[in-house]
């Protein structure tokens, strides 16, 4: 049985005063606060922005050990390169996580392909020949052509999870291709019986692996708290 990480993309939202954070909790205790509720959070920072090691050092130690850092793919290496030839910024990329890894601390790290990027099988191969088996990697198709047996193949070859991703305009097939599992809950809105649906979806992923989790941010902290009851539905069985 694997663990379940569960949190939402981000932490930095004064929005979700009251509800999740304390009224009088300053901004710099966020991340400190979120860990005592939450086991792991998605970084998308590291989208647009290169990380400094005083930066990663201060988010490790905010946050106790077991903590899991999962992290966005710069969009060098998947919207302007689109993965072709990007061995070196997506090495350069990862050197970047070091200090998490060191912490023990660096969960995946999410590729997020965009929307128009079509299946290229040659694309893919060369991107994953270029993966370091050390370090989990999960890939988010967003164009359909990419949901064939071929694309898992390969993934499986790399042990590279299918980001299993869900929104209003698209859902990933439920496909597990690597021994960890990754899924993004980006529908507007989940009611009690989506949840448990998601629940069983992320315990059954579980029994073969670990299972990292995230709930969409928004202005209300609706997905963290649903993040939490995933982690305490997940103690009281």
């Amino acid at each position: 049985m694997g663990k379940i990480h569960a949190g939402t993309s981000g932490w930095a939202y004064t929005s979700w005063k009251p509800d999740f954070y304390p009224t009088k909790l300053a901004s710099a205790k966020f991340l400190e606060y979120y860990a005592t509720r939450l086991n792991s959070v998605e970084v998308n920072y590291t989208f647009r922005s290169s990380v400094t090691k005083s930066l990663l050092s201060d988010w490790i130690a905010a946050t106790p050990a077991g903590f899991k850092f999962a992290v966005k793919a710069h969009q060098s290496i998947t919207h302007i390169k689109r993965l072709r030839g990007a061995s070196k910024l997506l090495s350069d990329f990862l050197a970047s996580l070091e200090p998490f890894r060191a912490a023990r601390k660096l969960g995946p790290v999410l590729v997020q392909l965009p929307p128009n990027f079509k299946c290229e099988l040659g694309r893919l191969e060369e991107f994953l020949a270029d993966l370091p088996r050390h370090t989990r990697v999960a890939i988010e198709f967003r164009h359909p052509s990419w949901f064939v047996d071929d694309v898992y193949d390969r993934l499986r070859r790399a042990n590279v999870a299918l980001c299993l991703a869900e929104s209003e305009d698209l859902k990933t097939a439920d496909v597990a291709t690597a021994d960890f599992s990754y899924f993004r809950l980006r529908k507007d809105s989940y009611s009690a019986r989506d949840r448990g649906k998601v629940r069983k979806r992320i315990e059954n992923a579980a029994r073969k692996g670990d299972a990292f989790a995230y709930y969409k941010h928004e202005e209300t902290p609706e997905g963290a708290l649903y993040a939490e009851a995933l982690l305490k539905d997940g103690e009281d069985d």
